[in-house]
C-alpha cells in the first residue's frame, strides 16, 4: 500500500450514532402517526419529560456521535 493512502479501520462511533438516529427517527414517526402534528408539538415544548424530548436527545447524541466518529486523529507509529 501506498503510504499516502491512511486505511481509517472500523469506525463504531459513526455506527452508534446513526444507531441513536433511526431509533429516534422511529419513534418520532410512530408519534405523529398515532398522535398528529398538533399534539407532537405541544408536546415538545410543554414543561414535562416527555418521548419526543427524549428522541430529541437521542438525536443531539446521535449527531455528537457520528461527528466524534469523523474526526481525524494520528495514529502513534
Amino acid at each position: 500500500m501506498s503510504h499516502e493512502y491512511q486505511r481509517r479501520g472500523k469506525n463504531w462511533y459513526t455506527a452508534i450514532g446513526v444507531m441513536f438516529c433511526v431509533m429516534a427517527s422511529i419513534v418520532l414517526i410512530q408519534q405523529l402517526i398515532i398522535w398528529g402534528p398538533d399534539f407532537v408539538e405541544d408536546f415538545l415544548i410543554n414543561g414535562e419529560i416527555t418521548n419526543e424530548k427524549v428522541s430529541m436527545g437521542m438525536f443531539a447524541f446521535g449527531i455528537f456521535m457520528v461527528v466524534l466518529g469523523f474526526r481525524k486523529y494520528e495514529q502513534k507509529r
